[in-house]
């Protein structure tokens, strides 16, 4: 029986989505709900998001990515597969971590919309007050 490839999983989520992460050993592949990253998102700009705690571990092509993600908007989903994947290199070596917490990629994006409240148009926006 063939020994299993070594994986490392990290969760990473901003705003509302989730980002589930697998790193498998490889030749720098990202897979983003079996699309590749080239396919998924369409800003450059995205794309280097991604792949930024590569650059900063020097773990540039050592890594395939696979990643489930889903929930928020492109800009929030690319945040999220940033911090599953800073999360799952500290799986593969703990020496990485004073560089990814230093970037703060280790921190979670906790900036939300704000909930509607009741009586109100929007979070915050009331109706004009009439004095009459």
């Amino acid at each position: 029986m063939a020994k299993a490839a070594q994986q490392f999983y990290g969760t990473g989520r901003r705003k509302k989505s989730v980002a589930r992460v697998r790193l498998l050993k490889g030749s720098g592949q990202i897979t983003i709900n079996d699309r590749s990253i080239d396919d998924y998102f369409g800003l450059e700009t995205l794309k280097l998001i991604v792949r930024q705690p590569f650059g900063i571990t020097n773990t540039d092509s050592k890594f395939d990515v696979l990643c489930r993600v889903h929930g928020g908007g492109f800009t929030g989903q690319a945040g999220a597969i940033r911090h599953g994947i800073s999360r799952a290199l500290l799986e593969v070596d703990l020496e990485h971590r004073q560089a990814l917490k230093k970037a703060g990629f280790l921190t979670r994006d906790a900036r939300m919309k704000e909930r509607k409240k009741y009586g109100l148009k929007k979070a915050r926006k009331a109706s004009q007050f009439s004095k009459r």
